[in-house]
């Protein structure tokens, strides 16, 4: 199959007529029909049906638009691909990471792809996963981090590529548990415990906080609420400051207990956080995306 042919049906079928293609292509309108009806000859298969001057998929017209969308799709990946290994300058990596992912995982997650022997320039970018999507829509960012695949109601063309999960691990400051000494009752019965303590909820539309919500309906508690965040740096600080109990994902729960100031009350470990590098890609090729998905599989499931 000649891919030229294939290429002036990709366009025409795209662009709604043999004229429009013309005009994209820089060719005359009867050059495009001829190649069509080369394409056609080789396959022995009418790719559209013609009504007068209007042209109108087949069938067979539109599997081949499929195939099509997909075969220059990867053409266009392959180039950017290529494009990323510039000579002479460190390479540069763009990536937003969802306000919703802590800080330390997002950091665990981004280091694998600064190399120091092959210098990269890192340029993160942080806001909602929404905003994010869209500047990975117009390839302003190659990658985004976050706790949830792309909405059903974003209307982006991306693709997500899992890195990860993880449970849920409930810490309360030592002076929090001071001023609440019934709160672990009968050798810190979790989670029971969680019902007795004052908690901080994660921002509205973040995945933790969806899980967590469910987590506490299941197990019938309501803990009084004294504060909510979108940030969980800012919502791990209230906590170290005795404000509230809070949760973290339990991948990092060994680095949020290494101050001593906090202690873990208990693991939802039926709880189940996941992770995600979304792309316009539907196959990584960028190496810093490739170092973050392979140290992913090795890390964030361990």
């Amino acid at each position: 199959m000649n891919l030229k042919h294939l290429y002036y049906f990709w366009k025409t079928a795209k662009s709604g007529g043999v004229v429009r293609a013309g005009e994209a292509l820089h060719v005359t309108p009867q050059t495009i029909s001829t190649q069509i009806r080369l394409l056609e000859e080789s396959l022995d298969t009418q790719l559209f049906a013609r009504d007068g001057r209007a042209l109108e998929l087949t069938p067979a017209g539109q599997v081949a638009l499929e195939y099509a969308d997909e075969m220059f799709s990867l053409s266009a990946e392959l180039e950017e691909a290529l494009r990323h290994y510039p000579k002479g300058r460190p390479m540069e990596f763009r990536v937003g990471v969802s306000d919703a992912v802590p800080k330390s995982l997002a950091y665990r997650l981004l280091r694998p792809a600064v190399d120091p022997a092959d210098p990269v320039r890192i340029i993160c970018r942080e806001a909602r996963l929404e905003r994010l999507l869209s500047e990975l829509a117009i390839h302003k960012l190659d990658l985004v981090i976050a706790d949830s695949p792309v909405p059903p109601s974003v209307d982006v063309r991306a693709y997500n590529h899992r890195l990860g999960a993880s449970g849920l691990s409930f810490i309360a400051a030592r002076s929090l548990l001071a001023l609440h000494p019934g709160a672990l009752a009968d050798g810190g019965d979790f989670p029971a415990c969680v019902g007795r303590l004052p908690l901080l909820l994660p921002g509205e539309g973040s995945a933790i906080r969806r899980c967590l919500v469910d987590w506490l309906d299941r197990q019938r508690l309501r803990p009084r609420i004294v504060g909510e965040f979108d940030d969980t740096a800012l919502m791990t600080a209230f906590g170290r400051a005795g404000v509230g109990m809070f949760a973290v994902p339990t991948v990092i729960e060994a680095e949020t207990l290494a101050s001593g100031d906090v202690q873990l009350l208990g693991r939802a470990e039926d709880v189940n956080l996941e992770y995600f590098a979304i792309s316009v890609e539907r196959r990584l090729t960028h190496p810093c995306v490739l170092a973050i998905s392979n140290a992913a599989r090795e890390g964030l499931e361990s």
